[in-house]
């Protein structure tokens, strides 16, 4: 067994995830949580999430991965005692003293150790272990044969690895730079990803202060930005050194994101589990294109991959405008709920966990808004709900997309 692990930001990506395929997610409350900046989940949408995952035998696991001080410690008590109450599968710490707490007070909470925690050796992981941890994510710098290593002297420990996102230049995360610049702490949930600006730097002596670009191309210069993880190709050594989740970052990115990018790591570990082999590792990397991202780079899989971690050459856009999701389909009229404006002619595309997105394209014709039952040609309200003929059989929790290049259609 793999464990498909995706983020998700609020209660709607939580659905998408499991649609598309994740047998787990990550999820984070009002407090305590390192995406302070998220949507992030009220206690009521915590248990809506938690029984509804629990309903199709999936997972949600909960962080709880600040770096918390004495301030904290008081709420922090009543949330473990509220998560064991509503039967979170899993909380994720990297603070030994919260670890500690937890045991104390929820001792039926199942502990998984951060990846803030910077774990990079066999010694940790032991001593993790003997402190009643059952799963250790491991932090990104590590090596297959490092993890390998992990594995063989610790067997008996649950291994989980980020396998695709967004990387920290800093550390394993533990950057200072946030609380530098703007006083928000990144070790409490409040980054603002100051690694990814533009910079230059100062030569004190020759150039009398004078700032000076660090040209890259055209596009300008982000020396400290970090490229994108992307591990697909490598699943099947990820699975033969140990690794029982792969994670993906992303609790920020959108619900296009994690449809596409849970879509296709479960078919490529499904394909792995079936055959002991990725066939169709480039059309299965062709739909990670499509998302927002950063070069991709295999970062430290392979060893030290300093040339192509620690320079990026800024952000592609996504392929495809996120327009709707299903709500239903009946008797050849779909009904959806609006995420971006469309209008009748416009071309979309369908986005399910069992079909190429470049197979199911179809023209709207006659909308109707749904609240007023009135007929329309601009479907602009956000969140309301439509209903269009639709000329293929859509599951609830599909995605309807439009081109990027067709969005001034829709203005």
């Amino acid at each position: 067994m793999l464990e498909l692990l995706m983020p998700a930001g609020n209660l709607k990506k939580l659905k998408t995830a499991f649609h598309f395929g994740a047998d787990a997610v990550y999820i984070g409350g009002k407090q305590f949580s390192l995406r302070a900046f998220a949507d992030n989940f009220s206690e009521e949408e915590m248990i809506e999430g938690i029984n509804f995952a629990h309903a199709l035998g999936k997972k949600v696991y909960v962080t709880v991965n600040i770096f918390a001080k004495n301030s904290d410690l008081e709420n922090a008590k009543e949330y473990f005692e509220f998560l064991q109450k509503v039967k979170a599968d899993a909380v994720l710490i990297s603070d030994i003293g919260l670890v500690t707490l937890c045991k104390e007070v929820a001792p039926d909470l199942t502990i998984h150790l951060s990846t803030q925690a910077n774990t990079t050796n066999v010694l940790a992981v032991k001593f993790w272990q003997s402190m009643g941890v059952k799963r250790v994510v491991l932090a990104r710098e590590l090596g297959y044969d490092e993890i390998l290593s992990i594995h063989n002297a610790v067997p008996d420990m649950e291994l989980e690895a980020f396998v695709h996102g967004a990387m920290c230049m800093s550390y394993s995360g533990r950057c200072l730079l946030s609380s530098y610049f703007s006083n928000r702490s990144a070790n409490r949930g409040a980054c603002i990803q100051p690694c990814r600006w533009g910079y230059r730097i100062t030569e004190t002596e020759r150039h009398e202060g004078k700032p000076l670009d660090i040209e890259q191309d055209e596009r300008g210069t982000y020396f400290m930005n970090s490229r994108d993880l992307r591990l697909l190709s490598h699943i099947p050594e990820i699975a033969q050194s140990g690794i029982v989740s792969l994670k993906v970052e992303g609790r920020m990115k959108s619900e296009f994101y994690v449809a596409t990018v849970a879509c296709a790591y479960r078919k490529a570990i499904d394909e792995y589990l079936s055959t002991g082999r990725i066939d169709d590792v480039d059309a299965l990397e062709a739909r990670l294109e499509t998302v927002a991202h950063r070069t991709y780079t295999d970062a430290y899989f392979d060893g030290d991959n300093l040339n192509t971690v620690c320079i990026d050459e800024g952000q592609s856009q996504e392929k495809y405008i996120f327009t709707a999701v299903v709500l239903d389909y009946s008797d050849g009229v779909a009904t959806v709920e609006m995420r971006n404006r469309f209008k009748t002619g416009d071309v979309l595309r369908i986005l399910s966990p069992d079909e190429n997105v470049d197979d199911r394209l179809f023209t709207v014709d006659e909308i109707t808004h749904t609240q007023t039952n009135e007929k329309t040609d601009d479907a602009k309200l956000v969140q309301h709900t439509y209903s269009f003929a639709c000329p293929y059989a859509v599951q609830k929790g599909d995605l309807l997309l439009k081109d990027m290049d067709s969005r001034n259609s829709s203005k």
